[in-house]
C-alpha cells in the first residue's frame, strides 16, 4: 500500500511583509506544520474568503475568534465558523542563524525556547 504521507511534512516560508514584526522581522523564515488545530495565541498561516494570511489565532470562547497582526496599524480579522481555515501553526522562526521554537497546541503556548547556532 503506498500512503503519501507529504501533507504532514513541515514547510518553510518567508515573511513578506511586516505585519508581524517584532518577533517576526520581515524576511525572516517561518517554519509551518500543517494542522487545522491550535490553541489562542498560536501563530498561524490561515485562509480566509480565498486569502491566505499569516497572523496570531485568538480565540475568546463562545465563537468570538479574529486573527491579528503583532504590528500595530494593521486590522483584525473577525472569524466566522464555516468561513476559514487553519492550515498550519508556526513551530519555528529562522533570523538569520537565531532560530525560536514554538508550542502552538498548548492554551496560552509554552515560552518559546531559543538557540543560536554556530
Amino acid at each position: 500500500m503506498n500512503q503519501d504521507c507529504s501533507y504532514n511534512e513541515l514547510y518553510p516560508l518567508q515573511v513578506l511583509d511586516d505585519s508581524m514584526e517584532p518577533e517576526f522581522p520581515e524576511k525572516c523564515i517561518i517554519v509551518v506544520e500543517p494542522s487545522e488545530v491550535c490553541a489562542t495565541g498560536a501563530y498561524v498561516v490561515a485562509e480566509t474568503h480565498g486569502e491566505r494570511w499569516f497572523r496570531q489565532f485568538i480565540s475568546e470562547g463562545q465563537g468570538g475568534k479574529r486573527l491579528v497582526a503583532l504590528k500595530a496599524g494593521y486590522p483584525e480579522m473577525a472569524l466566522v465558523d464555516g468561513e476559514y481555515k487553519i492550515l498550519g501553526v508556526v513551530v519555528q522562526r529562522n533570523v538569520g542563524r537565531k532560530i525560536k521554537h514554538y508550542h502552538p497546541y498548548v492554551p496560552g503556548g509554552i515560552p518559546p525556547k531559543s538557540i543560536e547556532l554556530n
